[in-house]
C-alpha cells in the first residue's frame, strides 16, 4: 500500500508540464489525451482513436450497424470509425472511407483521399459505392477558430454538403449521423430532415466529453429514393 504523506494524498492523475515551446492550449490537450480512459481503452481494442467509441456507444443505444450493410464514412482519418464499421457489418459488408487526410489503409474498407466539398468528389464517391447505402456517417468538422458562432457555422456547412449528399446515396430505410455542434442542427433544416427520415434526434455518447461542444444528429428510416422528398 502507497503511503501517504502530511501534506495529502497524491493525485494519480498524469500532470504535464508546460514545454518552453508548447502552448498552454498544447499542453492542456496533452494532459487530457494522457488523463483520458478513452485513449487508453482505444489503444487496449486497436482503434485508432478515442472517436472509435462514440460510434460504440451511438450504436449500442440506437442499433445501427449490421452484418452485410454498405456505408460510407466522411470525415474517416484516422479510421476509428471506419475500424469498428468494419467489423459490424462483417462478412459480406462493403465500408467506404473518405477523407482530405492521408489515412493508412484498413483491411475490409475502401479509402478515398478528397477533399468532400471538390466538384468532383460526389461523383467519384458515388463510383466507389457503386450503389446505394445503408448508412451515411460523418464525423467531419471545421478547423476551429475558437469564435463559437464561426465555428458552428463551418461545421453547419459540412453537416448540410453531408446531408444533402446522403439523400442522394442513402437506400430507402437508411440512416444518416452526422456531427454538430452545440446550437444543434437549423430548425429549417430539421424540418426538412424529418419530412425525409421516420426519426430524428441529437446524440451525445459519453465518449464525447461534457465540455465538448459537438453533438451527433442522428436520423433513420429514409423515406426517400435517392433526393430530398
Amino acid at each position: 500500500m502507497t503511503k501517504s504523506s502530511g501534506r495529502g494524498t497524491r493525485s494519480l492523475k498524469t500532470r504535464v508540464k508546460t514545454a518552453k515551446k508548447r502552448s498552454t492550449s498544447s499542453t492542456r490537450w496533452l494532459q487530457r489525451q494522457l488523463n483520458d480512459p478513452y485513449v487508453e481503452k482505444a489503444r487496449a481494442f486497436g482503434f485508432r482513436s478515442r472517436a472509435a467509441f462514440k460510434l460504440v456507444e451511438i450504436d449500442e443505444k440506437n442499433p445501427l450497424l449490421k452484418p452485410g450493410m454498405r456505408i460510407l464514412d466522411l470525415g474517416a482519418a484516422p479510421g476509428g470509425w471506419t475500424q469498428v464499421a468494419v467489423e459490424k457489418i462483417k462478412p459480406d459488408g462493403m465500408v467506404v472511407g473518405v477523407d482530405i487526410l492521408d489515412m493508412d489503409a484498413i483491411p475490409g474498407a475502401e479509402i478515398l483521399k478528397l477533399d468532400f466539398l471538390d466538384d468532383d468528389a460526389p461523383q467519384r464517391i458515388q463510383d466507389a459505392l457503386g450503389g446505394r447505402v445503408d448508412l451515411v456517417m460523418s464525423d467531419m468538422a471545421a478547423s476551429t477558430t475558437g469564435h463559437r458562432q464561426t465555428d458552428h457555422l463551418r461545421t453547419m456547412a459540412l453537416f448540410e454538403a453531408a446531408y444533402a449528399f446522403a439523400c442522394e446515396v442513402l437506400a430507402p430505410g437508411g440512416a444518416f449521423l452526422s456531427k454538430v455542434f452545440r446550437g444543434g442542427t437549423e430548425q429549417t433544416l430539421l424540418a426538412d430532415m424529418k419530412r425525409n427520415f421516420e426519426s430524428v434526434k441529437h446524440v451525445k455518447p459519453p465518449a464525447s466529453r461534457p465540455e465538448s461542444v459537438e453533438l451527433y444528429v442522428l436520423a433513420q428510416g429514409f423515406r426517400g429514393e435517392g433526393g430530398a422528398q
